[in-house]
């Protein structure tokens, strides 16, 4: 009760009571997306929409961190990490940054929570045994004796810059991201949970997924259609950053979070590859994505954010159950049926077009 109910709750509270604040502040100091004056191809938004979001999702996980965790150098690492993220959010949601910038950004906030202890020292092998990242190590002396698991770091800064992009990507509907990133930190935490009684140190790792997951829920009113506010490029990389960072936490779940997060990477690892093959830069936003095609055929905005809820929470009870291997069967068989939809949805659209047309 104490690692989960309170600390999720008193996270909501704080995003929920402080988010119409923002709200104001974003109005005030024009944070605000308005389609008729900024031309994004992703957009699905009319109307002028506050953003800045990641505002107060992040005092609702600062604040909460501080009340129900001790602070130590981990700690500090997320919490210097998602403040830098927040702050680069702000200033895109104020000036539209350059997309290589921000891809930039993304790994200097990797390192801070690499640097602060974030890493992967072994991943199981989905076919037999564990893979052990960390046999390569550097060992130097700055102020005390520090050591560098090389592999361990280079996958976890990897992991952390690759899901705060995914998640990103698949916000483009409103309630869509806050929903699942809800759902993927309640599952991370629920596995957490599983091993804190065999090691103390995870009873931290519990309560900041679940605070997560408050944070994140108590900003879903607001942004759930009709939006009052967007989350923001803030908001959407907070989340990816999270998500990334506790799945290392959670005895180095990668795999589940790669599972109850299968739509958006599945989604995005499509996309990537469809802008590459196109000739164009991945980190260009498009109106390809699954939520978009879904759109094109008539899904309303509220059917499109709760499919990825229910999906998302399916599988995350799937990953509660299934090992490792049986992980990446499910996760191989998502992606056939996930690249079968938007094939599919690729083909009703070039048979849509003569028929407009004609008309």
């Amino acid at each position: 009760m104490k690692a989960v109910v309170i600390p999720s709750l008193f996270a909501f509270l704080i995003t929920f009571l402080t988010t119409p604040l923002v709200i104001k502040l974003a109005k005030k100091l024009q944070l605000v997306d308005d389609p008729k004056k900024r031309k994004h191809p992703a957009h699905t938004h009319q109307g002028v929409i506050p953003r800045g979001g990641g505002l107060s999702l992040y005092f609702g996980l600062t604040i909460a961190a501080f009340f129900f965790l001790p602070l130590n150098k981990l700690l500090l690492g997320i919490l210097l990490a998602g403040a830098l993220t927040t702050l680069i959010g702000l200033w895109d949601d104020r000036t539209d940054l350059n997309p290589y910038f921000r891809f930039l950004t993304n790994f200097i906030v990797a390192c801070l929570a690499v640097a602060g202890g974030v890493g992967i020292p072994y991943i199981t092998n989905p076919l037999n045994g564990i893979i052990h990242l960390d046999r390569w190590q550097i060992i130097f002396v700055l102020f005390g004796s520090h050591k560098i698991l090389v592999w361990a770091d280079i996958f976890a800064l990897l992991w952390i810059v690759w899901t705060m992009n995914i998640v990103g990507w698949s916000g483009g509907v409103e309630g869509q991201m806050p929903g699942f990133v809800s759902i993927a930190a309640a599952v991370l935490g629920i596995l957490s949970l599983r091993f804190s009684a065999h090691d103390i140190s995870q009873q931290g790792v519990t309560t900041l997924c679940f605070i997560t997951m408050g944070a994140f829920l108590g900003f879903l009113p607001f942004n759930f259609y009709p939006q009052k506010i967007m989350p923001g490029y803030g908001g959407k990389t907070l989340a990816g950053f999270m998500l990334a960072t506790l799945s290392i936490l959670s005895w180095g779940k990668v795999g589940t979070a790669l599972l109850v997060l299968g739509v958006p990477m599945i989604d995005a690892g499509y996309t990537f590859l469809r802008r590459v093959l196109k000739g164009r830069s991945p980190v260009w936003a498009d109106k390809g994505h699954l939520h978009h095609q879904l759109l094109e055929i008539g899904w309303s905005k509220r059917k499109i954010a709760i499919f990825y809820w229910l999906v998302s929470a399916g599988l995350g009870v799937i990953a509660l159950t299934l090992n490792s291997q049986q992980k990446l069967f499910v996760l191989i068989l998502l992606a056939v049926l996930i690249g079968g939809l938007i094939i599919w949805l690729e083909f009703l659209k070039t048979i849509k077009t003569p028929k407009t047309l004609l008309n």
